[in-house]
C-alpha cells in the first residue's frame, strides 16, 4: 500500500506546479515512508510515496511503458499479477521489472478498461497518458483503496487522502457537505461518491473515471451477483475451504517481506492466521489487542489460538486513557466523522506491529459481510418472520438470541424489543428492511444539526434509489448483505478502521475473504449455508473446523468493540472542543444539546451509556475534531523531500 496523488489541467490550466506535487507527496509520506517520486509534464502530474513490498529493487513509481508515454502511480496489490505477467509474456509483451505496477500498465495496453476487471487484489491506480491526454482513475471492486477527486481552477486533483488534496493549493476551498454530514449521521459513514467536505468526491468503488478533452466518463467494472451455486452443503465447505485457503496462501506468498497476522480471538482472524500460517517460514507473528475493560477483552482465546500456532505473539494493553489520547491522531487519519471509538485500538495496534518490523498483516474482515456473520442478517430474518405473523407472541421470542455481547442490548427488556424491532414490520419486504431499524436509531443524532446542516435530502431514500438492477430478484439475505458492503463495510470498516489506521502506521493491511474468488463464491451460496436457521457463518465455520480450536468454533459471536463515551468524556480536549464557540465555529451542531449531551454522559456514575449516546458523543467530538484540523486549520507539510524518482518534462520543453 503506498500514497498516490496528482494534478491534471482539464483545459486551459497552466502545467501542474512542482511545489504543489510535493506537498501533495509530503502530506502522504505515512502511506509510503521508503521512497518518494514525482513525474511533471505541461499538462499533468504525479506524486507517488512508497511503501516498499514487492519487487523492493525495481518497483519505483511513477513508472512508465517502455515508449515513456504512459505514466502510473498505484496504491496497493495484484495478488494474481505473475499470472497477468505469463499471460501478457505470451500475447508479445516485455518487463523491465519484477512489480504488480509494471503489469496494470501492460495490461492496460493489451486490454484496456477491460484489464481492471481481471485483477484479482486491492487498488488505487492512476493512468496517464501523455500523449492522448488522458487519465484514467481506477479503484478496487470493494473499495479497500482510497482515492478522492476535487476539480478546482481548471485542474484535476486527486490523491488517496484529502489532506493531501488540501495541502496542493491553499485556494481550495474547505469546509463541511451537509449531505455527507447527515449520512455519516444515518450510515455510520458516507457512501461513494460523497465525501463529508464540499467539493471533494471519493470514487466509488469498482469504478473507473477516464478524463479527456476537459470532461470525463465513468464506468462500473464489477457488478455483483448471487445465487447459482448447484452443489450440497458438503460440497460448499469443501469449495470454501479451498477457496480461503488459496486467498490466504497467495497474500502471504505475494510480499517479498514477512507478513504477520492480526488476532482477535474469534473465528475470522484465527481462521486467516491458521492458514498464514501454513504459508509462513520459521516465524510467524500475530498481534493483538487487549483491553483494559474486560467487557471489551478476548485475550484468552488469543492467547489459545497463538499457542496452537506456535506464533510469536505480541500484545498492546488499550485503557480508556489510551484511546483518549489516541483519538485525536486517529481523526487526523480518518479524515471523517466517526460515531464509534474502535478505530483507536486499532491505531495502536498498527503501530505495535511497525514497532516489531512487519509491513504487512492478514485480517478476518470481510468475512461477517461475504458469509452472513452479523447480528443485523439474524435480526432481519426474524423481523421478517415475525412480520409474516405480527400477532404472535412467540416469535419475537427468537430476538433474545440477539446481542448477548452488549451490557446494554435492546432485546434485555421483552416490551422494549418488541417496540423497538416491531417497528415499521408491514414494510419487511422493502429494500432497507433488515437496516432500517440502525438507520433509524442512528438518523435520531440529526436531531443536534445546526439548520445549515439539514440538506433538505433523505440519505435512506437516495440509496434505496441508487440500487443495481438485479437487486429486486436477490433473496432478502442477499439485499442485506449487498448494503451491508455498500455502506458499512467501504465506508466505515475497510476505511475508518482499516486502510487509516493501517497506513498511519504504514502498515498493509490484506484480507483473504475480500478475494476476488472468495467474494464470488460467497456471493453464489445459498442463503441457508451461510446463515443456517440462526447459526451465523455455518459453512465457514465447517471449513474452519480442521485448523481452528474448537473452544472459538463454539463460542458465542463477540464483535470487535471498544469503550466509547465512557473513554471519551473526561478526555482533556472535550471542554474546549465543544464549548459554545468551537460549536458555532464550525456550525455543524446546535450548542444547547450538545451541552445537555455532555452534562447527562458525566453525571453516569456506572460508566454504562445508551447506544444514543455513545454515537453522539462520538459523533460530534470527531466531527468537532476534524474541523479543527482539516478546516480551521492545515498543519504545515514536508516539502524538502528527498526523490527517489523525479521525473520534469516541463524542462524539456521549454529547453526546445
Amino acid at each position: 500500500m503506498c500514497g498516490i496523488a496528482g494534478i491534471v489541467s482539464l483545459g486551459a490550466a497552466p502545467a501542474p506546479g512542482r511545489e504543489a506535487l510535493l506537498r501533495m507527496a509530503g502530506a502522504l509520506t505515512h502511506r509510503g515512508p521508503d521512497e518518494l517520486g514525482l513525474y511533471r509534464d505541461d499538462a499533468a502530474g504525479l506524486a507517488h510515496a512508497r511503501l516498499s513490498i514487492i519487487d523492493l529493487a525495481s518497483g519505483q513509481q511513477p513508472m512508465a511503458d517502455a515508449l515513456r508515454t504512459t505514466w502510473i502511480v498505484f496504491n496497493g496489490e495484484i495478488f494474481n499479477y505473475l499470472e497477468l505477467r505469463a499471460e501478457l509474456s505470451a500475447l508479445g509483451h516485455r518487463f523491465r521489472t519484477r512489480s504488480d505496477t509494471e503489469v496494470i500498465v501492460q495490461a492496460w495496453h493489451a486490454w484496456g478498461e477491460r484489464a481492471f476487471e481481471r485483477f484479482n487484489g486491492q487498488w488505487a491506480v492512476a493512468l496517464w497518458d501523455s500523449v492522448a491526454r488522458r487519465l484514467v482513475l481506477a479503484r478496487d471492486p470493494t473499495g479497500i483503496c482510497p482515492i478522492y477527486l476535487c476539480q478546482h481552477g481548471g485542474q484535476l486533483h486527486f490523491a488517496s487522502e484529502v489532506k493531501a488534496i488540501f495541502a496542493a493549493n491553499a485556494s481550495i476551498p474547505r469546509a463541511f457537505d451537509a449531505a455527507g454530514i447527515e449520512q455519516t449521521f444515518t450510515f455510520w459513514s458516507v457512501v461513494p461518491p460523497q465525501s463529508v467536505f464540499q467539493g471533494i468526491e471519493e470514487l466509488r468503488p469498482g469504478h473507473l473515471r477516464i478524463y479527456q478533452a476537459g470532461s470525463f466518463k465513468e464506468k462500473c467494472f464489477y457488478s455483483p451477483s448471487y445465487g447459482g451455486f448447484s452443489g450440497s452443503l458438503e460440497d460448499a465447505v469443501t469449495e470454501v475451504r479451498a477457496k480461503v485457503e488459496a486467498a490466504t496462501a497467495l497474500r502471504m506468498l505475494r510480499a517479498d517481506v514477512p507478513v504477520g497476522s492480526y488476532l482477535s480471538g474469534g473465528l475470522d482472524s484465527s481462521y486467516v492466521a491458521a492458514l498464514g500460517r501454513q504459508s509462513a517460514g520459521e516465524r510467524f507473528q500475530t498481534f493483538s489487542l487487549r483491553f483494559a475493560d474486560a467487557e471489551y477483552d478476548e485475550t484468552s482465546y488469543q492467547r489459545l489460538v497463538a499457542k496452537q500456532l506456535g506464533a510469536e505473539h505480541h500484545e498492546v494493553v488499550v485503557s480508556r486513557a489510551d484511546i483518549a489520547e489516541a483519538f485525536p491522531h486517529v481523526i487526523w487519519h480518518t479524515e471523517r466523522p466517526i460515531l464509534r471509538t474502535a478505530p483507536a485500538p486499532l491505531f495502536l495496534l498498527s503501530k505495535l506491529v511497525r514497532r516489531h518490523g512487519i509491513k504487512v498483516v492478514l485480517t478476518g474482515e470481510g468475512a461477517d459481510e461475504m458469509f452472513a456473520g452479523y447480528d443485523l442478517f439474524r435480526e432481519g430474518k426474524v423481523r421478517r418472520f415475525w412480520a409474516r405473523q405480527p400477532q404472535s407472541a412467540r416469535r419475537p421470542r427468537l430476538l433474545e438470541r440477539l446481542y448477548p455481547y452488549l451490557a446494554r442490548s435492546p432485546v434485555a427488556q421483552q416490551a422494549m424489543a418488541r417496540q423497538f424491532f416491531g417497528r415499521n414490520l408491514g414494510a419487511h419486504a422493502s429494500p432497507g428492511f433488515a437496516h432500517d431499524t440502525r438507520w433509524h436509531t442512528t438518523g435520531a443524532l440529526k436531531r443536534v444539526l445546526t439548520p445549515a446542516m439539514r440538506s433538505g435530502r433523505d440519505p435512506v431514500a437516495e440509496l434505496l434509489a441508487d440500487l443495481p438492477a438485479p437487486f429486486a430478484q436477490w433473496t432478502p439475505l442477499a439485499q442485506d448483505q449487498y448494503l451491508e458492503k455498500r455502506t458499512l463495510l467501504a465506508g466505515y470498516l475497510l476505511s475508518s478502521q482499516g486502510d487509516r489506521m493501517l497506513m498511519a502506521h504504514s502498515v498493509e493491511g490484506r484480507f483473504p475473504f475480500l478475494d476476488r474468488n472468495v467474494i464470488a463464491l460467497a456471493n453464489s451460496l445459498p442463503d441457508s449455508y451461510k446463515l443456517r436457521v440462526l447459526d451465523e457463518k455455518h459453512v465457514l465455520k465447517r471449513a474452519a473446523a480442521d485448523v481452528v480450536p474448537a473452544e472459538i468454533l463454539a463460542r458465542k459471536k463477540q464483535p470487535y468493540r471498544a469503550p466509547d463515551a465512557a473513554a471519551l468524556i473526561n478526555a482533556t480536549y472535550i471542554d474546549d472542543l465543544l464549548s459554545p464557540p468551537a460549536l458555532r465555529d464550525a456550525g455543524v451542531f446546535e450548542p444547547q444539546p450538545v451541552m445537555q449531551l455532555v452534562r447527562k454522559c458525566r453525571s453516569r456514575t456506572d460508566g454504562q451509556f445508551s447506544n444514543a449516546d455513545n454515537m453522539a458523543l462520538v459523533g460530534i467530538l470527531s466531527t468537532q475534531l476534524l474541523h479543527q484540523q482539516l478546516i480551521a486549520g492545515l498543519p504545515a507539510i514536508r516539502t524538502n523531500l528527498s526523490l527517489r524518482t523525479d521525473v520534469d518534462l516541463t524542462q524539456l520543453k521549454e529547453a526546445a
